[in-house]
């Protein structure tokens, strides 16, 4: 009975010793830091855009259409002559809006898959796999441009999407840990003790495998910002006159020759957030793989 008493304090240890493994990694690799401190950095231009954006987003000046950059607008203006400076801090908002919401959905449904499938195994572990591998098979931009060509575009639909083509990695991501947990002798002691299955799978389990589930969060978390990018630089995206980075991309394509920085300014924020994310996950991934801080524990 001691031994089982001991069992429930386990996701506060396992917590507790994951946060100090990231801030041990961190502090060796600067550049995780860069990457958290740049992320961070965009977060806040986003949550802030409202106070901070000089213009309207929708308001248009055609006399001030495609200007390049000046001290009345930073960034020049598009062919409507709207700011693309307020446009970019907007264009923010909704993207990491999308692409986060997308991705926590991705990882509650892939992780759940994943758990229950490696717990419970045999045929009912093989045919999930199986499905998983079905999604896995088609590329993520494919299998969201054939879901928001079926579903409509818009922004639910966009979201949708984008989960749709992260599930099956997460799955795969949860799976593989949860087969090595679940045979340890403290999940054998909960059977014992007549924990039930689902106890035992969110108490004792989940806590040992969400550190691995976080950093393929964050890495898919720019591979979802891509995503929504390119389907909406290909007009599948929310649509205008909603400003989104893809979009602006798209509109600055089809203007490249009267004013470059419509589609370079848009460029440089995807660019700028997509490597500050593979940043941060280089981080949390030193973090947690033993081997790749030289074998300690």
């Amino acid at each position: 009975m001691n031994e089982g008493t001991t069992l429930t304090p386990a996701a506060p240890r396992a917590s507790s010793y994951v946060l100090q493994q990231v801030v041990r990694a961190f502090s060796a690799n600067a550049t995780s830091w860069v990457g958290l401190v740049t992320f961070l950095f965009v977060v806040a231009l986003a949550l802030l855009a409202p106070l901070i954006s000089p213009y309207d987003p929708l308001e248009q000046d055609i006399l001030a259409r495609l200007q390049g950059p000046s001290a009345a607008h930073w960034f020049g203006t598009d062919s409507f002559g709207r700011d693309i400076l307020s446009r970019l801090l907007w264009g923010a908002r909704l993207s990491l809006v999308i692409s986060t919401v997308s991705i926590l959905a991705a990882m509650l449904i892939g992780g759940i898959i994943g758990i229950v499938s490696g717990y419970v195994g045999g045929r009912f572990d093989m045919v999930v796999m199986q499905a998983m591998d079905v999604l896995l098979s088609f590329p993520s931009l494919i299998m969201g441009l054939m879901v928001v060509a079926m579903l409509g575009a818009s922004m639910g639909n966009l979201m949708i999407a984008i989960a749709l083509t992260a599930i099956a990695p997460f799955a795969r991501i949860a799976r593989a840990p949860t087969i090595l947990v679940k045979e340890r002798d403290y999940i054998e002691a909960c059977r014992a003790l007549g924990y039930s299955d689902l106890r035992i799978m969110t108490i004792h389990i989940l806590p040992n495998i969400v550190a691995e589930i976080l950093v393929m969060g964050s890495l898919w978390l720019a591979t979802a910002i891509r995503i929504e990018a390119s389907l909406s630089f290909i007009g599948l995206g929310v649509r205008p006159p909603t400003p989104t980075w893809g979009g602006m991309i798209r509109e600055g394509f089809e203007n490249i020759l009267d004013s470059a920085s419509l589609s370079i300014f848009p460029s440089l924020a995807i660019l700028l957030v997509v490597f500050s994310l593979n940043m941060l996950g280089d981080g949390l991934r030193d973090a947690i793989d033993p081997k790749l801080r030289g074998g300690e524990r």
